[in-house]
Order: structure tokens, then C-alpha cells, then sequence
């Protein structure tokens, strides 16, 4: 029932900002959830904000205890200290500190420029050198509160109000975005609002679903496949033939390790349809285990078919398994989708396991896990160890549920064109990362021995400036002689202390300090030179 306003080539910030504006010359108090700072220069009597993440309200008081100015001094603030999130660069050297001080000596912005001569030190020339510049800037950080929203909001009463719950359109937008609670909740209340947890789009038991029409109740396929151990090359060769002429295999491999460089393979999977697998052991080994088909002679019969571009394939965690296979000679091609890959697109927030997604997307929590076939802890079996039939069971499961969640995510990208560039490009880059991790890294050993040497020029340099400006020699590289000349020799405020009672020096502290003065930057610089010295220069050679 919330109305949704979205104005077309009109940035949110100036959409609140205007709304916000309208709200107060009628006597309406607004209340913004945000956690922006920049629309801290709305808050006045009428308008407050909230940060829901944090339980932080700033109304008047709160701007001016945060930021130590008043919402009418926040764009000044702002063009001063520059603003991160919305990438505009403010004054160099000037942090919070100074632009507060700043403020409260010249008044405001304008103060501060036509005072400009008259601040000292390198602080001082950084404020000259960007009297050019501070008119965009505030520009920039200002928020537009008089922006034209007719068509849009001309009416407060008609178009803001809330509205009943509309469950006709929550219910597929919480089907989409895999909102169960809120899903079963709105069933709950509304037993008419049942929709589909497939993507809009999707087919279910080849029914189409739109967010137009009304789809079905939701269904399930059941886990209990045909899960087929193949022991005989009659049977590989019927699998050989399902997965020559199929649109798209769900394939799976089954190894003695987690380590993909060092995996050897005990097994391989296949799916063309839901609830039908096919599992191939290659190399179980326990007393009594049935004979197995050779493994050198099954691969090299699955070559071809691996190595072709033009057969899709499918995993759930494909850089895996085309190591494992590479392992074994084989350079497979021809991967389509990674179902792991498409739920880092789709939603990047979650977790991308397959237990995971099975337990999102086709509400299934019933799947037999590694730990289950394997064990876990000293006692725990190596995958050549586990029954043949308990093998089967569990990889066919993997790759007729990856085939499953396929086709639940795959709708919702091909919906959206930029996630489907988004995906294309993930699917490469796993391509070449894969190539990298197996080729490894060139490594020119002159070229880190000049870069390591240049690297302690400037160190020892920066080290000169350091004693310098704390007025004699000290080691950089102990907290407590940095304790001793900032807080005792050069008096700089305190930011907190260690669990024993010091001041403490860690990066945290250096970098506020930093903001206001010179001996914490230079500390700074110096240990993150150092630090690439010691990790990288000298020990990578």
C-alpha cells in the first residue's frame, strides 16, 4: 500500500528533498529513512532523520552533536571535507576537524573563502588552490528542493497517501525476491494471494506464469529420481547418446579432495531432465565395491563430448570441476551457465552453496549432504570410500537439483539485459581465472628487485620527514615510541586506549589524526610501504 515515486531523470536525493520541502510549508513533519549524510541540510523543525540500521534520529540537535555544525551549515560542511559516496573531491588536508573549526571561526563557506589569505600552512594553500573548484563542489553536494514533479506528486492527499495492501502485486514481487516469510505471511492474511515462487516468467510443469494472470499453487518436483548407476557400457553409451543430442547437462564431478589442484576423480554425473541422473563411479575403492568401468577408457570416450564447444553444459561451481578434469588431461568446453555464478548475480547478499539455493528455490531441505555420506572429523570417509549406491543417491541429487535451479534463476536474468551482460561477463571471467589458478603467475624477479629498491628510497625519505616533524629520531615500527612523541612530545588529542590504559596508535586512530595532521599521514604512508616491501618485493622473487 506504500506508493512508489519515481520521477525519470531526477536523482532520489532531490526527490526527498523536494517532497520534504512541500511536506514543511504545510505544516506536515516528514520523517527520512536514510542513512546518506548529505541530507542532514534537510533537517529542521519539521523534518528528521532516521537511520533504521543503526537506530540513529538527528533532528537539529543531532546534526549539530554528529557533524558539529548545524543542518544549515551541512553544504558547507559537505564542499569542505568533500563527500566519498557521491565521488566529489573536497578541500586536500581538510578533514572534519578543520572544517568545523573553519565554520565556527568565519561563519560559513563564504566566511571561509573571503578569509582565505589569512590561514597558515600547507592547510591554508590547499583552501587556495580550490577556491576554483569549491563552487561546483557546493553545487554538487546541494540538494535540489524544487524539482518539477508534476504528473508524478501534484497532490499529497491523492498521491501519497497509503493505500490498502495491494496482494495482487506483493505477492509475485515477494515470489521473485525469495521473500517466503513475507510470502506465507500474505497468504496468511489474504488465502486468495497464492502465486508461484518461480520467477515471473518461469514455467512450471511446463505452465507459463505471468504477473498478469493467475498462476498456480506452488509445486514441487519430488527428489525421489531415477538415479542410475552406470556399471556397464551399454548403459554409458545410452547416457553418451542422452547427452550428445540434449539442449543443456547438469554435469558433476565427484573427487577425493577439495583441493582442485590436487583432486583425483572418483566419479562423474549427468542430468538432461529433472528426476533423472545418471551416476558414473570411476574409481571407488572398498572391499566388495562392484566392478567399475576404467576410468582412462570412460574419459576418453567422453572427450569429444567435453571438449566441444558447441554441447552446453551446466555446473554449480564450474571452475571446480573443469580443474578436476583437467587434472585428468581434459580441457572441457562448452560451459553455458554455473548456477553458483547466477545467484552471485541474482543475489549476491546470499549465500551460493547448493545446499543453499536447493533450500531457496525449490524449498527442499531434505538433500543428503556431504557430511551425511562422508562423516566428518578424523573418522570422516574419502569419496572413493562411500557405497556405490549411496554415490549415486547423492551425485545424481547434485546435478538433477543444479538442472532444477537453473531453471528457477535462469528466467530472471534473461528478463534483465544488464544482469545478463553481468552474468556473460562472470561466466568468462571464471573461464580465465581458472586458466590463471592452473598456468599460475610470470613472475620477473629483476623488475620487483628495482620496484623493492625504488620502494626503500622512499621509505627512508619518508622516515627523514617523520623525525622531522616529531622533532627527533624515533622507531617508526613501535606503537610505543608513536604513543610517546604524538600524545606526550606533540600533545595531539587522544582517540582511545588499549585494554592496558595507552593511547593507542593502531590504523584507525593514525587515520583521524591524519585528517588534521601531518606526523600520523606520514606514519601511515610509511607502514604501507613497508608492508609491501616486507610482503610482496622481497618475498615474492
Amino acid at each position: 500500500g506504500w506508493p512508489l515515486l519515481e520521477v525519470p531523470g531526477v536523482e532520489a536525493d532531490d526527490v526527498i528533498g523536494t517532497l520534504a520541502v512541500r511536506a514543511h510549508a504545510k505544516g506536515i513533519r516528514t520523517l527520512v529513512s536514510t542513512g546518506d549524510k548529505d541530507l542532514a541540510q534537510l533537517v529542521n523543525d519539521h523534518i528528521t532523520l532516521v537511520n533504521t540500521m543503526s537506530n540513529e534520529v538527528q533532528d537539529e540537535a543531532g546534526v549539530l552533536a554528529k557533524f558539529g555544525v548545524p543542518p544549515a551549515r551541512i553544504v558547507d560542511y559537505l564542499t569542505l571535507v568533500g563527500d566519498a559516496v557521491d565521488n566529489v573531491p573536497g578541500v586536500s588536508k581538510v578533514g572534519p576537524k578543520t572544517a568545523v573549526k573553519w565554520l565556527t571561526a568565519y561563519g560559513s563557506l563564504e566566511g571561509i573563502i573571503a578569509h582565505a589569505g589569512d590561514i597558515s600552512g600547507a592547510v591554508g594553500q590547499s583552501l587556495r588552490d580550490a577556491l576554483e573548484w569549491l563552487p561546483t563542489a557546493r553545487a554538487l553536494v546541494t540538494i535540489s528542493t524544487d524539482c518539477d514533479l508534476d504528473g508524478y506528486a501534484q497532490d499529497f492527499d491523492a498521491d501519497l497517501t497509503p493505500a490498502a495492501e495491494d496482494a495482487v502485486r506483493l505477492a509475485p514481487f515477494f515470489a521473485r525476491y525469495g521473500l517466503k516469510k513475507f510470502l506465507h505471511e500474505l497468504q496468511a492474511r489474504q488465502p486468495a494471494a497464492q502465486v508461484s515462487l518461480l520467477p515471473t516468467g518461469a514455467t512450471q510443469q511446463g505452465v507459463e506464469t505471468s504477473a498478469g494472470s493467475d498462476p498456480p499453487a506452488p509445486r514441487i518436483a519430488s527428489l525421489a529420481g531415477t538415479y542410475e548407476t552406470v556399471l556397464t557400457w551399454a548403459q554409458f553409451d545410452t547416457w553418451l547418446a542422452r547427452i550428445d543430442a540434449a539442449e543443456l547437462t547438469a554435469l558433476d564431478t565427484e573427487t577425493d579432495s577439495l583441493d582442485p589442484m590436487r583432486a583425483h576423480l572418483v566419479g562423474v554425473s549427468l542430468c538432461v531432465e529433472p528426476g533423472q541422473a545418471a551416476y558414473i563411479p570411476l574409481a571407488h575403492r572398498y572391499p566388495g565395491v562392484a566392478q567399475q568401468l576404467p576410468r582412462d577408457a570412460v574419459l576418453e570416450r567422453l572427450r569429444p563430448w567435453l571438449e566441444r564447444a558447441d554441447k552446453p553444459k551446466l555446473g554449480q561451481n564450474s571452475k571446480y570441476d573443469r580443474h578436476v578434469l583437467a587434472n585428468c588431461g581434459i580441457d572441457v568446453r562448452g560451459y553455458a551457465h554455473d548456477t553458483l555464478l547466477q545467484s552471485y548475480v541474482l543475489e549476491a547478499h546470499k549465500p551460493h552453496s547448493l545446499d543453499s539455493l536447493v533450500s531457496r528455490h525449490l524449498e527442499r531441505d531434505d538433500t543428503l549432504s556431504y557430511e551425511q555420506v562422508c562423516g566428518k572429523g578424523a573418522k570422516a570417509l574419502t569419496f572413493d570410500q562411500v557405497a556405490l549406491d549411496v554415490a549415486t543417491r547423492y551425485s545424481g541429487e547434485d546435478a538433477d537439483l543444479c538442472l532444477q535451479v537453473h531453471r528457477k534463476l535462469w528466467p530472471g536474468i534473461q528478463a534483465d539485459q544488464g544482469l545478463g551482460r553481468i552474468y556473460a561477463l562472470e561466466m568468462q571471467v571464471s573461464e580465465v581465472l581458472q586458466r590463471m589458478e592452473r598456468t599460475g603467475v610470470l613472475v620477473d624477479g629483476d623488475a620487483l628487485r628495482r620496484q623493492s629498491a625504488e620502494l626503500g628510497k622512499q621509505i627512508a625519505a619518508l622516515e627523514a620527514r617523520a623525525y622531522e616533524l616529531a622533532g627527533g629520531p624515533f622507531n617508526l615500527g613501535s606503537p610505543k615510541q608513536i604513543g610517546e612523541i604524538l600524545f606526550d612530545r606533540l600533545q595531539l588529542p587522544v582517540q582511545k586506549k588499549t585494554a592496558g590504559g595507552a593511547p593507542s596508535t593502531d590504523e584507525e586512530v593514525l587515520e583521524k589524526l591524519a585528517e588534521d595532521y601531518p606526523l600520523p599521514r606520514v606514519i601511515l604512508e610509511h607502514r604501507g610501504l613497508s608492508k609491501l616491501k616486507s610482503t610482496y618485493t622481497e618475498k615474492l622473487p
